[in-house]
């Protein structure tokens, strides 16, 4: 028994070794989910301008859009603000945010000072909506087809090259 304590550093190590080595040369930020192809899970929750007013699924009809999870806690989401204020603004790029497990006035003093590129803001304060499209953090990134339909997902921060390498594409096969 006392041998079996003696080699046991050493399996622990050779198992943990065979873990890590198989996440190596894997794109964190291709995470697959499992909405690709689904429509945007049914919910309903609160715009986070106008407290009473509920929002739901419909929100993704009609045009391909951005919905990009953020929350002011989130110092990545600081990162690819100015970013997503140029798409919004120059780019033309309809993004519905979602406010994911944040405080709603700390969420409006964030947008009133930074700006705000969300043609609609959904309040997700328990994180329900966030849960269900299997959000690991923020921020993330789906692109919705014009029939409320997630396509892509992007985890982590949306910049310029993103947007031309990655999204951008994405958003134009969708439109085809």
């Amino acid at each position: 028994m006392k041998r079996f304590f003696l080699f046991l550093p050493l399996v622990v190590a050779v198992v943990l070794g065979v873990v890590l080595f198989a996440g190596i040369g894997k794109d964190p930020t291709k995470l697959e989910s499992a909405l690709l192809g689904q429509p945007v899970p049914a919910f309903s929750l609160e715009d986070l301008d106008n407290p009473g007013q509920q929002l739901d699924a419909s929100l993704f009809q009609g045009q391909v859009q951005l919905l990009n999870v953020w929350g002011t806690w989130c110092p990545a989401c600081r990162d690819e603000h100015d970013d997503l204020m140029w798409l919004a603004r120059e780019q033309g790029v309809s993004i519905v945010g979602l406010n994911y497990k944040d405080n709603r006035d700390d969420a409006l003093v964030w947008l009133d000072r930074l700006g705000d590129p969300y043609s609609t803001n959904i309040y997700d304060p328990q994180g329900r909506l966030g849960f269900d499209l299997g959000v690991y953090g923020a921020p993330e990134t789906f692109v919705i087809d014009a029939q409320g339909v997630v396509r892509y997902r992007h985890v982590g921060v949306v910049n310029k090259k993103v947007w031309q390498d990655t999204l951008l594409p994405v958003i134009n096969q969708v439109r085809e």
